[in-house]
């Protein structure tokens, strides 16, 4: 009986045995048959998913690129932009193998119009710096309301860190009395008269700051009175000038 249980089960096992090789055979080491064929196919599909979310993510790139893109173009108007290099500077890195040199650039943009801008930029190149800068300008430029579209309305004063400068608005014909990353300021912003001056330090990047908090602080009397709910030819007479003169005043002023 055990004889017939033991043949019995060899030949349970020799008949699983062909079975298994059966499996094994036509579909082979990840062929349609067999386990390596359901692996095969399983890792296929897991090539096929990577592929498309590499795709997918190729995709959202080009996307963020060209919204970037569209971004700037409408931050320009398609006008000319003023681009005024201001500073370049030579920076280090220390790493494990030595020192790695790099360098950075401090740009200003503007239209000339009235809307003006900075940025930096650091890359292992000159020209790459300089295109940074000037793309980070371009996306943080803020408008200066201009009296007669040449000068300030009024006086202003700015600070950053060390750096105070002061502006005052000046008549025709004086020009851009200012000196060093405060003239780029406003060549770049469209001013013609302005007289300047700048107290402590005499660092670019300082100054520039201060330069533009002190533009920030720039109202017109319109952006005034419609705050106010008045008229401009109320807030112009409230200095002693006879209404006449406020009026006319008042109708001269252009933005």
């Amino acid at each position: 009986m055990a004889d017939e249980l033991i043949e019995g089960g060899n030949a349970v096992e020799a008949a699983s045995a062909p079975e298994a090789r059966e499996s094994r055979g036509p579909g082979g080491p990840g062929g349609p048959g067999g386990p390596g064929g359901g692996r095969g196919r399983g890792r296929g599909n897991n090539d096929r998913n990577n592929s498309g979310g590499n795709d997918r993510g190729r995709g959202r790139g080009g996307n963020d690129r060209d919204r970037r893109g569209g971004r700037g173009g409408d931050e320009d108007g398609g006008e000319e932009l003023i681009e005024k290099l201001v500073h370049i500077n030579r920076v280090s890195k220390t790493v494990k193998g030595g020192k790695r040199f790099g360098f950075a650039a401090l740009v200003v943009v503007g239209d000339g119009k009235g809307r003006v801008g900075f940025g930096h930029g650091k890359a292992r190149e000159v020209p790459e710096a300089i295109t940074k800068a000037t793309a980070s300008a371009k996306k943080k430029m803020i408008r200066v309301a201009l009296k007669e579209g040449r000068t300030l309305h009024h006086d202003g004063l700015g600070r950053f860190g060390a750096g105070k400068v002061a502006l005052r608005s000046a008549p025709a014909g004086t020009g851009i009395i200012a000196g060093g990353p405060m003239r780029a300021v406003f060549e770049s912003l469209g001013v013609h008269d302005v007289v300047t001056k700048s107290v402590g330090t005499s660092n670019p990047y300082n100054m520039i700051r201060a330069t533009f908090d002190a533009l920030a602080e720039q109202t017109s009397p319109k952006s005034v009175s419609q705050r106010r709910g008045k008229k401009v030819a109320d807030l112009l007479g409230r200095g002693g000038a006879a209404p006449v003169e406020a009026q006319a005043a008042a109708e001269a002023i252009v933005e």
